[in-house]
């Protein structure tokens, strides 16, 4: 792992194609809570990358854990979310990387006392 004081937040490609629909979506998609932590997807950094295309939209996500028993129901949650702000359909593929701590946005992982 990285320096704990290092952000390793992902710029998605919808930032620099479509920054202000990005940033939209972003807020729409804190509404989607990992009920298991209480915290949202964006805060938690689990969307990895956006990707708008004309008439579709992709994301990709992690997870907390791998195994995580609310994941279906939050990648679920995710698309439809993303789906009705978008209003095109839009899928989620499932990244592989390991979460951890310093995926949070800025300055969270301290409120937790992570460093």
């Amino acid at each position: 792992m990285s320096d704990q004081n290092t952000s390793r937040k992902t710029i998605w490609e919808a930032e620099n194609t479509h920054p202000e629909l990005a940033e939209a979506l972003k807020q729409e998609l804190r509404r989607v809570v990992d009920p298991e932590i209480g915290m949202d997807i964006i805060t938690l950094g689990l969307v990895r990358d956006v990707r708008l295309e004309k008439d579709q939209a992709h994301l990709r996500m992690i997870l907390t854990t791998p195994f995580c028993p609310y994941g279906p129901a939050m990648l679920e949650a995710t698309r439809q979310t993303a789906e009705n702000f978008l209003s095109r359909p839009t899928t989620i593929e499932m990244g592989t990387e390991v979460w951890d701590f310093s995926y949070m946005e800025d300055g969270t992982g301290r409120d937790w006392g992570l460093w």
